[in-house]
C-alpha cells in the first residue's frame, strides 16, 4: 500500500472515530433497543423500551408486592425508572417482554442485585451490585415487578 492510500485509510478511520464519538451525530437512541435474537425469544422481546407513561400499575398490589414497590423505589427506580418503566438513560426497563419469567426468572433479579450483571440485552453498561440489599428484599422487589408485568400483558 502506498503512502497516499495509507493516508486515506488513516483519515477515514479518524472520521469514523469522530462520528462515533460526536454528541451531535444522529445515531438513533440505541439504549431504547434491546440486543436480542427475536427468532429465539419472539418479536416482542425485540421491541423498543416502552413509553414510561404507558405503563399500567395495578390499583391494588398484593401485600408482598406493596412492600416490594417501596423497596424498588428506594433501591432501583433511580436507574430502572418509576415502576420499572426505564426512561432514565441509566438502565433498561424491567417492564419489557425480555424480562418475562420464562427468560429471566426471579433468580436472575436476585443474582443481578446481589452480585451485579454484565450487560447483555441493552446498551447501558454493566449493572453493579446493589449495596446493602438482602435476598428477601430482592424477592419482594421481584414480586412487585412481576405484578406490574402481568398488568402490562407480560407473563
Amino acid at each position: 500500500m502506498n503512502r497516499y492510500s495509507l493516508g486515506l485509510v488513516a483519515a477515514g478511520g479518524v472520521l469514523v472515530g469522530i462520528y462515533a464519538w460526536a454528541p451531535w451525530a444522529d445515531k438513533g437512541n440505541v439504549e431504547d433497543q434491546p440486543r436480542v435474537n427475536t427468532q429465539m425469544h419472539g418479536a416482542a422481546a425485540g421491541a423498543p423500551a416502552p413509553d414510561p407513561d404507558s405503563i399500567v400499575v395495578p390499583e391494588v398490589l398484593s401485600p408482598l408486592a406493596a412492600n416490594g414497590k417501596i423497596l424498588f423505589e428506594n433501591n432501583c427506580a433511580t436507574c430502572h425508572g418509576k415502576n420499572g418503566a426505564g426512561g432514565t438513560g441509566k438502565a433498561p426497563p424491567l417492564i419489557h417482554p425480555i424480562y418475562k419469567p420464562g427468560h429471566h426468572p426471579n433468580e436472575a433479579f436476585l443474582r443481578a442485585a446481589m452480585g451485579g450483571v454484565q450487560s447483555h440485552h441493552w446498551n447501558f453498561g454493566n449493572m453493579p451490585p446493589v449495596e446493602d440489599i438482602t435476598e428477601n428484599e430482592v424477592t419482594l422487589i421481584a414480586t412487585y415487578i412481576r405484578e406490574v408485568q402481568r398488568a402490562n400483558g407480560i407473563e
